[in-house]
């Protein structure tokens, strides 16, 4: 494979795009620094097909990166090749408000093949290549220039191995007949609402302080505008304002903004600065949240009784009975919520109903919660046993 010099002008990016163009995959990464700023600050983008491979300084001056992101995001006819890839896809969608299609994560890969949950980069070249990833430039300062030989060599293996691992997955992958088990999860990595930042659904992150409407109005407006301040400063949201403190003010608002020199997690200063102003502002235009966007309460799904969390950790029992079967990851079969939703009643709506899922997990999902199956112990073994219905 051939490694090029950093790239660091247009001219030189255009050319390698237009020949990655006519390739059948490329593998990417990204190094950042966020630790300091709300948005992710985009050091290095590092691009792989099967013959070549190239880091991008993204930061070097007058280096247009269209030409790479067109590629990402508007070329459909090279897939795109990630390894646990949803940090970088929201770099791409902040940068083009769209993400790559299509494309293949290897850590979803690794979890159909049955590899783990989260299966880490290293593990995986480990265990396809033989290789042993060098991680001493693992923590480096991505955004200190000029970057090191070293710095360059660590950020490039990254996509070499990829482009070298992923035709080993696929070829796995299609032997177990299993590629289409990922195309669910793959479209809902790429779905770009996922990374949208918007600032009015931030409160649905939060630990709710109760579920009265007037509360948890007061507590989207203050989440929303905690958002917006930290987009506009480029700081860390929890800089702004803690979520124990916002859940605070949308439990007790003060009444002026003098009141919030007491309130527990800001500073005196707030009762006479302008971002006090703004906070009680926003305090003072919330009202009640809107019927149809109260948070279900788990005693309201259906069916939902005092034995539901005893069927649900059955249920998560056959899950993990089934997935050791199926040499799979429970994760890509099923989450909590699915089983939660299932021991509640829901029979419509849920993925794992529906095919390979209901094949490896689904349907007798629901023959144990509906009585036709149990478990059993047989020769000090745990077997499932199909059960036989009396007519009565």
């Amino acid at each position: 494979m051939h490694l090029h010099p950093l790239i660091s002008d247009t001219a030189t990016l255009e050319k390698l795009c237009s020949r990655l163009a006519t390739a059948d995959f490329v593998a990417v990464d990204t190094e950042f620094m966020r630790e300091n700023t709300y948005w992710p600050d985009l050091c290095l983008i590092q691009i792989a097909s099967s013959e070549e491979a190239a880091a991008i300084d993204p930061k070097a001056p007058g280096l247009d990166l269209k030409p790479l992101l067109d590629l990402l995001v508007e070329n459909e006819d090279v897939l795109k090749v990630l390894h646990a890839g949803a940090q970088d896809l929201e770099i791409i969608y902040n940068l083009t408000r769209k993400t790559p299609w299509p494309m293949f994560d290897t850590q979803v890969a690794a979890m159909a093949l049955g590899l783990g949950e989260q299966v880490g980069y290293s593990s995986l070249v480990e265990s396809y290549l033989g290789h042993q990833v060098d991680k001493g430039a693992r923590f480096t300062d991505w955004s200190r220039r000029p970057l090191e030989t070293r710095q360059l060599d660590y950020a490039i293996s990254d996509v070499t191995h990829l482009a070298t691992l992923f035709p080993k997955m696929l070829n796995r992958l299609k032997k177990t007949g299993r590629g289409a088990w990922l195309d669910e999860e793959m479209h809902r990595l790429a779905d770009p609402s996922t990374y949208a930042n918007d600032p009015e659904m931030a409160w649905r992150k939060l630990r709710l302080p109760n579920r009265k409407a007037e509360t948890l109005g007061r507590l989207k407006a203050l989440a929303a505008w905690r958002e917006r301040e930290a987009q506009s400063k480029d700081i860390p949201k929890g800089r702004i304002v803690k979520d124990d403190t916002l859940g605070d003010l949308a439990l007790s608002p003060p009444r002026t903004q003098a009141d919030l020199g007491r309130v527990r997690g800001l500073s005196s200063g707030w009762a006479t600065n302008d971002i006090g102003r703004r906070l009680v502002e926003a305090l003072q235009s919330a009202g009640p949240l809107d019927p149809d966007e109260m948070p279900q309460r788990d005693g309201a799904r259906p069916g939902m009784g005092k034995d539901s969390a005893l069927i649900a950790d059955l249920l998560k029992l056959l899950l993990k009975i089934r997935s050791k079967e199926a040499d799979v990851a429970a994760k890509l079969i099923a989450r909590s919520d699915d089983l939660e939703a299932i021991a509640a009643g829901q029979r419509e709506g849920l993925a794992v109903l529906d095919g390979w899922r209901r094949d490896v997990f689904g349907s007798d999902a629901i023959d144990l919660v509906e009585g036709r199956l149990a478990f059993a112990i047989v020769d000090g073994r745990l077997r499932m046993t199909r059960m036989e219905r009396s007519e009565t």
